[in-house]
């Protein structure tokens, strides 16, 4: 995403302001409080906890695959798809929500598979919000690539695990790659004889050790389907065959090692980082320093929500509300050689009440504040005792949910 710089002045008495646009999109409103981080040359202003800015919306938790990676293969839930009472309800919400908010179709099921995907994206986009969905792309034949494009969906995320039919079967058990870069091709094709850059596509990866090496043929193969975005996760491990795929092992026990206002400054120029230079250059992450590359600080990902980060909430199938994807659905992970079991929170269903009003309840404000400083027990790393075998609560005394084991948190695993 490129950055919007704006030039502003300061008012005759010294105050700072701000332009309209950028205080109604990050949520300023009368009395949110603002949080700010200050560098050496600069200041950071990050969107008002008190605006939602953020829908995901799980149209269902059916699929057409049996992906590995996926946490559908270490639950026990029920399936089904989101009725129409429960997305007009939705729907309702977002008309009470000013400015209106982005709305992503997605979760843990193929948004596509179900049979009103279309109408629902057409709803949405009635309102005036913009629209994502992500898909395995499998169903995105030339029929569904065109109701797509006429429905104004802004993005679509196409999920893409390996780079050739066998390492994408590996990991979607199916063999479906060549049909998926058919149907993308086609999108492109049909989105240029009609003049339209919507749907945007992106591309996300979850990478692992037996497909990494895949990495630069995807970005090869989203260049040559129109991709101008990737998103690259890491695999949450739900089994004992993923826990020994992931690639942040190491990264996960330094958790101790972060840098603080007394670590030493380690200023880097751009650089080539290719394989030997990035094998000389490992010990700098690992130790407690604080690393600026061309002078500009380089910031781990760690204790930081990124659903709160992205002012986002989740809504479930079945109306469930949840602050997270991570905690809409029960599921089980290994932290190390450890399984944490991760029990879903709701902070409401929008079956009852509106979005605006779980959004302001005072339960979900004051998880929102404890989000944000995140004062949670360093689970990730620590792991030592049974508080970290669960959510529920910590050795910090917070109760459910308590996030320190959440890899969301830590910059190991990302959403679109």
């Amino acid at each position: 995403m490129k950055k919007n710089i704006v030039r502003i002045q300061l008012d005759e008495k010294g105050h700072l302001i701000l332009p309209d646009e950028i205080m109604k999109r990050l949520g300023f409103l009368q009395d949110s409080l603002i949080r700010l981080e200050e560098d050496k040359n600069s200041i950071t202003i990050h969107r008002s906890s008190s605006s939602l800015a953020r829908v995901y919306v799980e149209p269902t938790n059916r699929c057409n695959l049996d992906c590995s990676t996926c946490m559908r293969n270490v639950w026990e839930e029920p399936l089904g798809n989101m009725t129409h009472a429960t997305f007009e309800r939705i729907i309702q919400s977002v008309r009470e929500l000013a400015p209106t908010p982005m709305i992503f179709f997605g979760g843990f099921g193929e948004p596509l598979a179900h049979p009103n995907i279309i109408e629902m994206i057409l709803e949405v986009k009635a309102l005036g919000a913009e629209v994502e969905l992500i898909t395995n792309g499998i169903l995105l034949d030339k029929n569904m690539a065109q109701r797509i494009i006429s429905s104004g969906l802004n993005r679509i995320w196409i999920s893409i695990d390996g780079a050739t039919p066998q390492s994408y079967k590996d990991v979607r058990l199916g063999d479906a790659l060549p049909q998926v870069l058919e149907n993308l091709m086609q999108l492109r094709l049909l989105k240029t004889k009609q003049g339209s850059i919507h749907p945007r596509v992106g591309i996300a990866f979850v990478a692992m050790k037996q497909n990494i090496d895949d990495l630069p043929a995807i970005i090869r193969i989203g260049n040559r389907v129109g991709a101008d975005h990737f998103s690259i996760s890491n695999v949450l491990p739900h089994t004992a065959e993923l826990k020994n795929q992931v690639l942040f092992s190491h990264s996960m026990n330094d958790g101790d090692l972060q840098p603080s206002q007394w670590s030493p400054v380690i200023s880097m120029p751009r650089i080539d980082l290719n394989h030997e230079m990035i094998q000389k250059m490992e010990e700098l992450y690992k130790t407690p320093a604080i690393l600026e590359f061309a002078d500009r600080e380089f910031k781990i990902g760690i204790n930081t929500c990124p659903f709160i980060r992205k002012g986002s909430i989740s809504v479930r199938w079945d109306g469930a509300v949840s602050p997270c994807l991570s905690l809409l659905h029960t599921h089980e992970s290994y932290l190390d050689d450890h399984i944490r079991k991760s029990l879903e929170y709701q902070v409401g269903d929008v079956n009852r009440d509106s979005l605006l009003k779980i959004w302001n309840s005072p339960e979900y404000v004051n998880l929102r504040e404890r989000l944000i400083k995140f004062d949670f027990s360093p689970c990730t790393f620590c792991n030592s005792c049974y508080m970290a075998d669960e959510n529920m609560e910590d050795c910090f005394g917070n109760s459910q949910p308590a996030c320190g084991g959440c890899l969301w948190a830590q910059g190991f695993i990302q959403c679109p």
